[in-house]
């Protein structure tokens, strides 16, 4: 029996931002950073991979450790980074991982012969005098690389756009040639960062960082984090170095701009830096992007949502979901865990992740502990939200609690709608269960619980029967 697929897609104690999402053979995978659970800054773990059945998107395996961080010559003992990467099939049917280490400005490349083995240093991406690229004169800091080959060539995209630095204009693609490493083509300007974007389409979503690539018919999209990072938007062309006009906005991870459940100025969950791509599954397109845990930047989790593409092209915003690779709604009827909560809020709005008051996801443990996820810090007003369920029947709920609090649970099926049951909660330092009536209208529903009263909570898990 195939599992249902949640988001976050990957198990609760990994942390894979960064997600480049590609179809080889049956298998999707997996490409991103590794950030650590309590880590201090970004990207501290090895490149690891998973992959999962194109037709039963539930069920990832881990592929392991693709490359650690030492295996880059500039990195002999791990003090730098990887950051986000890339991969690409070239010419020759090899696999090649284009990254940046954190602390210089050059990009990397590994190769392997099989989408998911032991990747092995391979070298720099160089202009043809042999200087690598970021360099020289003149050339843009090299970071978040992202990579198409067609034939025998490879576009490389580039670029980091920090606000009042006009040193860096935006995203360049570079045009490489059949070695995968030596310029061709000389970088050019795709796609205008804050500093450069006034009067071009890109206004008012300015390019920011996590250049990626792909191509739908005849249509080049380029999928970018904006100047508010929360977002991912993408710029049209046909071709892949010139011409791109702004398309849109394909996720923000606080639900930003969505306006058929909410105000469109409402955030739903603690937002922060975004980045990922688009891919197609089978006959489904989905954008895979991260959201952030702990209530830090930096113990990120991917997650994805099915898109819907236009005859025109142009991509609707997706909205979050629990749900995302599932195929349409959960079961109505089951155990569900805490952590695959897609909305999570108080009565205080913040965009941005962080605070005191903010509930978050949490797991006992240390990273790498095979611990189940959980929503902590649940104060007073605190909801997490759930979507969807198909529902039949559904007559009692109960959740799985622990922690210093007196209180209730309010349980509705749209985040501002009327309470249908109210769950009591005590004192308790292990995890308790707690029950309620409930009559759950049938059909695909939302399900949302808002703690009431004193103290502080944990929520593991709850269950429709």
């Amino acid at each position: 029996m195939k599992k249902q697929a949640f988001n976050p897609y990957l198990p609760s104690w990994e942390y894979i931002p960064d997600g480049e999402p590609y179809v080889f053979g049956d298998r999707v995978y997996i490409y991103g950073s590794h950030d650590l659970y309590n880590g201090h800054v970004f990207c501290l773990g090895d490149y690891v991979c998973w992959s999962a059945p194109v037709d039963d998107l539930g069920n990832w395996r881990y592929e392991g450790v693709i490359y650690p961080k030492t295996s880059d010559p500039l990195n002999p003992q791990g003090k730098m980074c990887l950051y986000a990467p890339d991969v690409t099939v070239g010419p020759d049917g090899r696999y090649y991982l284009y990254y940046v280490l954190d602390h210089v400005s050059v990009v990397s490349v590994a190769v392997c012969d099989t989408p998911a083995g032991r990747y092995e240093f391979y070298g720099y991406v160089r202009h043809q005098d042999g200087t690598r690229l970021g360099e020289r004169e003149g050339d843009q800091p090299q970071f978040d690389p992202g990579v198409l080959t067609e034939g025998r060539k490879t576009y490389l995209y580039t670029g980091f756009c920090g606000r009042g630095d006009k040193s860096r204009k935006g995203s360049m693609a570079a045009v490489l040639g059949e070695d995968m490493l030596t310029i061709q083509e000389e970088p050019v300007l795709v796609a205008p960062g804050c500093e450069y974007s006034r009067g071009t389409s890109f206004e008012g979503h300015p390019f920011f960082e996590a250049s990626s690539i792909r191509k739908i018919g005849d249509t080049y999209y380029f999928i970018y984090s904006s100047s508010v990072m929360h977002e991912l938007c993408y710029g049209v062309s046909k071709s892949p170095t010139s011409g791109f006009r702004y398309g849109g906005v394909l996720i923000s991870n606080c639900d930003l701009h969505i306006d058929t459940y909410k105000k469109p100025d409402q955030p739903m969950a603690y937002g922060a830096n975004n980045h990922g791509s688009i891919v197609q599954i089978r006959d489904q397109w989905y954008v895979f992007y991260h959201r952030h845990t702990n209530g830090t930047w930096y113990s990120r989790q991917g997650c994805a949502e099915p898109l819907t593409i236009l005859p025109d092209g142009s991509i609707p915003q997706a909205e979050l979901t629990s749900c995302g690779l599932n195929g349409g709604p959960l079961s109505g009827k089951g155990e569900y865990p805490a952590y695959i909560a897609c909305h999570l809020f108080c009565d205080e709005p913040s965009v941005y992740v962080g605070g005191d008051r903010f509930p978050k996801i949490m797991q006992d443990g240390r990273d790498g502990d095979e611990e189940p996820g959980y929503i902590g810090n649940i104060q007073n007003s605190a909801t997490a939200g759930f979507k969807y369920f198909t529902c039949r029947g559904v007559k009692k709920i109960s959740i799985r609690v622990r922690g210093y609090a007196d209180g209730v649970f309010e349980v509705r099926t749209s985040w501002d709608g009327p309470a249908l049951a109210a769950i009591q909660v005590q004192y308790s330092n292990v995890w308790e269960e707690y029950s309620a009536a409930l009559d759950m209208p049938d059909g695909k529903q939302a399900v949302y619980l808002t703690y009431r009263g004193d103290g502080n909570a944990d929520l593991l898990s709850f269950t429709l029967e």
